[in-house]
């Protein structure tokens, strides 16, 4: 129940909206930008076509660093300063990205947006704790839930329409006009959560030990490593999606539409994975999800090579269908299976389980991004090698 007792506090619906927007910066920040990538390299003058791809990969480091930062600082300052500190930092970021005369500033502004955002993510999961427990939580993180599955299914539709009239700065404009609503709309109307005695603080010591204690806990580090593995495969692709369907299949604008298809196949796995916990269990759809991506992985490098790496697109879609959707499964059980042996310290522990796996899943997702090649097959066994390595990442972290 919420725990404040403010007169001006918002209401059930009021708080959900609010909180689904500060969530959706982060998604919205990545997905609207992919159809701009090809216009952003021609105006900044990007000889490498797979440099583009850095626009992407830069917000996923600021978000490692930021959260590891914003985490420990709001259970310091309290949840409305951090936040505050995370939006103004993504609003400068999202500004010097807007007037990007040159790259390197380009992929400066993205750091700083990456940093900024990671304080709505990582504090407005406090900020419900705080006023929420058991069911009313559930009930508040189900809407929320909702609108982060939505929002990458539309996200690049949004950029695809603001490029249909105006250039990619638009696109930073939007970021700078949602995240302005949301800095406004959070001042006035939330108050703050975290009472004073509740405070800790904030001390590098907290996050060296709980980072010590996770390296000496096998589960805890193994499910960490292997949610960066799962997720760096997710941000290969992410890196590298605009050049294979709009160029390599040329599919032109048609691209945020097909791109959503995919991702409905992640929302689909998120939606379904709560009845499927119930009667399989984490750790048995954490195996079969792997061998599965693994196993499609295989048959998709041994049908590509009659193609000369671009196999027909309906093939091409269903291969990244299935994969997503085990992909799915995996992100609602792997931080759930690294935090399980954390509850004593889940807190800071979050933090650095989410940095820790966004720093490895950023270094692998690049790799993959910077091979492409023109076909379909960096991609792919991208897919299938990040797969099998976790496969056996999950086989140390569980054995006796």
């Amino acid at each position: 129940m919420i725990t404040t007792t403010s007169k001006t506090r918002p209401s059930f619906t009021e708080f959900v909206i609010l909180v689904s927007l500060m969530m959706a910066l982060t998604a919205l920040s990545i997905d609207a930008m992919l159809p701009a990538l090809a216009q952003i390299g021609s105006d900044l003058q990007v000889q490498n076509a797979n440099d583009r791809q850095l626009v992407i990969s830069m917000i996923f480091v600021g978000l490692a660093f930021g959260q590891l930062f914003f985490g420990p600082l709001s259970d310091s300052t309290g949840r409305k300063p951090a936040i505050y500190a995370g939006l103004v930092l993504f609003m400068f970021g999202s500004l010097m990205s807007m007037f990007a005369v040159n790259f390197p500033m380009m992929l400066l502004g993205r750091l700083l947006q990456g940093v900024g955002v990671s304080a709505p993510r990582a504090v407005t999961l406090a900020l419900v704790r705080d006023q929420f427990a058991g069911r009313g939580m559930a009930r508040v993180m189900s809407f929320v839930m909702t609108v982060f599955i939505l929002v990458p299914m539309l996200a690049p539709s949004m950029g695809q329409a603001i490029l249909s009239f105006s250039s990619w700065r638009a696109i930073f404009g939007s970021f700078l006009l949602l995240a302005t609503i949301a800095l406004v709309w959070f001042a006035l109307r939330q108050p703050e959560t975290l009472a004073p005695e509740n405070r800790a603080p904030f001390t590098g010591r907290r996050i060296i030990n709980t980072a010590q204690e996770i390296m000496k806990n096998r589960l805890a580090l193994g499910y960490t490593v292997t949610a960066g593995l799962v997720s760096g495969a997710f941000i290969g692709y992410l890196n590298s999606a605009q050049q294979i369907f709009q160029e390599q299949y040329e599919l032109g604008t048609l691209f945020p539409i097909y791109f959503g298809v995919i991702a409905s196949s992640i929302g689909l796995a998120s939606l379904l994975n709560s009845r499927l916990v119930m009667q399989l269990g984490m750790r048995l759809l954490v195996r079969g999800s792997l061998l599965i991506i693994f196993g499609l992985s295989v048959v998709a490098l041994g049908i590509a090579p009659f193609f000369a790496g671009q196999p027909p697109f309906w093939v091409f879609m269903a291969y990244l269908m299935l994969s997503f959707f085990c992909v799915g499964v995996l992100f609602g059980n792997l931080n759930a299976l690294a935090m399980e042996p954390l509850g004593h310290i889940a807190g800071i522990g979050a933090a650095v389980v989410g940095a820790l796996s966004t720093l490895i899943s950023v270094l692998l997702g690049t790799l993959i991004g910077q091979s492409y090649n023109g076909t379909i097959l960096p991609l792919v066994i991208g897919l299938g090698v990040l797969a099998g390595a976790s496969v056996m990442v999950v086989r140390w972290a569980e054995a006796d």
